[in-house]
């Protein structure tokens, strides 16, 4: 099944975050997010050049959008997983499939379609129920002083969601997934590199310095199966197997960190891997026409 690459996606990424943890002491977050993207361009031109893929592209615009969009998320994200529990970074990330329900059901009510009206009550419960589950985990992160961290993990779930519908667009026009992931490595690169030259770099530490090649190896794998998964997968499959990436954070944080979640942060959890199942579903049924899951 293609949508079982978002499974290896969802590892890699977790497997990335592993990473940033212990690089995240040594280096700020633009640093890391410099370097992720250095090496990507490395890997991905190598694997371009291997496919025969030309790197010109006829929608150049795009890929500065899905950048704009996919640098931000990033960004947050690489600060959220510095400062939270492994899990919680994920999750909250990860509240992008709530989001894009989100995004779908108020494009609907925007646009005035009174016809759909009926049918977005159920979604629009799941993404309540999401931000409940938001809520929940945030709680942990006041009492612990890591509210800003939460709030800029809960961004980098929106950024997601955005990145992840132009991704989606992107493969709907037929663009390489090695290509698309290519330029955004390039983007993640020079919005690293602009940030560095205002905050400066961290002096290299031997051999904390060798996390920084795994970041960016993980990361170029990342995004190349989660692109695959989201132009040869059915969109709805994909969405809910990203999920998968918040189990295997869990254990990753259990076991390497000793990450201490309250139960209501674990319930927390639950409550959005659950909202962003049945929203995932729901728009599915009631939005058949999204932007996300048109063929």
């Amino acid at each position: 099944m293609q949508a079982s690459w978002m499974i290896l996606a969802s590892l890699f990424f977790a497997s990335m975050g592993v990473c940033i943890k212990f690089a995240s002491t040594h280096f700020h977050t633009f640093e890391l997010v410099f370097y992720r993207g250095l090496i990507g361009i490395v890997f991905m031109t190598a694997l371009c050049a291997s496919q025969k893929v030309s790197l010109k592209t006829p929608i150049p615009l795009m890929h500065v959008w899905r950048s704009v969009v996919g640098v931000s998320s990033l960004i947050a994200w690489f600060y959220a997983i510095a400062h939270l529990p492994l899990a919680t970074a994920m999750t909250l990330n990860y509240m992008s499939g709530v989001w894009v329900a989100a995004f779908l059901v108020g494009g609907t009510l925007v646009m005035g379609r009174a016809e759909e009206m009926p049918r977005q009550g159920p979604v629009v419960l799941t993404v309540i129920a999401g931000f409940m589950g938001v809520v929940m985990i945030l709680r942990p992160t006041i009492e612990q002083n890591q509210l800003f961290a939460g709030v800029i993990g809960l961004l980098s779930g929106l950024g997601a969601a955005l990145a992840y519908l132009q991704v989606a667009a992107l493969g709907r026009l037929g663009e390489p997934e090695s290509r698309t992931v290519l330029y955004f490595s390039v983007g993640t690169t020079l919005t690293g590199a602009v940030a560095m030259a205002f905050v400066g770099p961290s002096d290299w530490v031997w051999p904390h310095v060798l996390w920084l090649l795994p970041i960016g190896v993980l990361a170029a794998l990342g995004q190349l199966c989660m692109t695959k998964a989201y132009t040869s997968g059915a969109t709805l499959v994909v969405a809910n197997l990203q999920y998968s990436g918040i189990v295997f954070a869990a254990l990753y944080g259990q076991f390497l960190f000793d990450d201490q979640i309250p139960l209501i942060g674990w319930a927390g959890m639950l409550l959005i891997i659950a909202s962003g199942f049945a929203a995932t579903a729901l728009r599915n049924r009631a939005l058949p026409r999204a932007p996300a899951e048109e063929h």
